[in-house]
């Protein structure tokens, strides 16, 4: 019981004298400041980053929705129009202008849709050559 008690008091005096210096306690009081400083720096930082995030999603949705209304706006000024009108009216009643001529043209033949077909294919485009078998015809006339 003796050496414990004298264990405990070398262990005080030594806790005392050697680890609670003024300069010791100081130094882990800085310690513990700069921890806290540089914590909150970073969550600042976070904070800063995210916001930024958020202002630039809603800038880009702003812009879409000024684009949108401009749209509207301008299809709305067509509406408004005399051609629009004219055509529109024109469009439900069947009707046409002094001058204007309906055609009915006969359905296409076999020959004829034959002959359609066959000159697709003709001005099919050919296959490209190659970026290399370019440069070489470029460059040594091949």
């Amino acid at each position: 019981m003796k050496s414990f008690k004298t264990n405990l008091r070398r262990f005080y005096f030594r806790v005392k004298h050697d680890y609670l210096s003024f300069d010791n306690v100081i130094f882990f009081v800085a310690i513990i400041v700069c921890f806290f400083w540089t914590y909150s720096s970073l969550s600042a930082t976070a904070k800063n980053w995210e916001l930024s995030q958020k202002l630039t999603a809603r800038q880009r949705e702003q812009k879409l929705l000024e684009l949108q209304k401009a749209s509207i706006e301008l299809e709305n000024e067509y509406y408004r129009s005399a051609e629009y009108q004219e055509l529109s009216a024109r469009a439900k009643s069947n009707k046409m202008l002094d001058g204007e001529h309906l055609v009915y043209l006969p359905e296409n033949t076999e020959a004829a849709l034959k002959k359609y077909s066959a000159a697709e294919i003709e001005d099919a485009p050919t296959e490209e050559p190659s970026n290399v078998s370019q440069w070489m015809s470029f460059l040594f006339g091949a």
